[in-house]
């Protein structure tokens, strides 16, 4: 299990990172085009506004380092030998929540109670 845990965490990271590095540079590529400009562009009715576009992009970019986090923490619990293991309680966590969420850090009884 701990080789297939890491090839699988391993492909998150790989692909959370992209997503990190291209919500990051669409953010500062819509900066760029946007510095030094003066447009009145909130009530461009052919276009979207600055303002959600860069909502839109820093959410992106917010959810990509946040996942980007939560494979790196379940990479440190796997080389700790702790992974599989919930955080809260102590309990394992049980196989098919770990297929779903392969960076779960909390047992299903835990992640309900803390909402997670």
């Amino acid at each position: 299990m701990t080789a297939d845990a890491r090839a699988l965490l391993d492909e998150l990271r790989v692909r959370a990172a992209a997503r990190a590095a291209s919500a990051s540079q669409a953010l500062d590529e819509l900066v760029h085009d946007r510095q030094g400009s003066n447009d009145d562009d909130e009530h461009d009715p052919e276009g979207v506004p600055l303002s959600s576009e860069w909502s839109r992009l820093s959410a992106l970019q917010d959810d990509a380092a946040a996942r980007l986090r939560q494979v790196d923490d379940a990479l440190v619990r796997l080389d700790a030998g702790a992974y599989g293991v919930c955080t809260a309680c102590g309990r394992p966590i049980p196989p098919a929540r770990l297929e779903v969420r392969p960076f779960a850090e909390h047992c299903v009884a835990c992640a309900e109670r803390l909402g997670r």
